[in-house]
């Protein structure tokens, strides 16, 4: 989530006005409006400050990254010889195309 909405609405959900935050912060009222602008890109102390002053706390997490690859199936595949990779695709081809005509006349009997 952005920085500048997670201020703005923890603010808003402590039931408070960009002054009575910034008086909290220590700070001036432009100040908090800054932070709530579109694109703020504050230091992750300050917008930990903040949500603290609207009575929130910032957790993060690291989970693990995953590019949403399964590459245990692209180790499957490269087991396969050329001729199998291809032979795989053909039969998805042909499915794809059943699919389409299937779809073709679900549409045309709907119509």
């Amino acid at each position: 989530m952005r920085p500048d909405l997670l201020i703005r609405d923890a603010r808003r959900a402590a039931g408070l006005t960009q002054a009575e935050l910034a008086t909290r912060l220590g700070v001036s009222q432009s100040a908090v409006a800054k932070l709530e602008r579109e694109g703020a890109n504050p230091k992750v102390e300050t917008l930990d400050r903040a949500l603290r002053a609207a009575g929130f706390r910032l957790q993060l997490i690291a989970p693990a990254w995953s590019d949403g690859v399964d590459e245990s199936l692209i180790r499957q595949a490269l087991k396969r010889t050329p001729a199998e990779r291809i032979k795989s695709v053909e039969r998805m081809h042909a499915d794809m195309r059943r699919l389409q005509t299937a779809a073709g006349r679900s549409r045309e009997r709907a119509a």
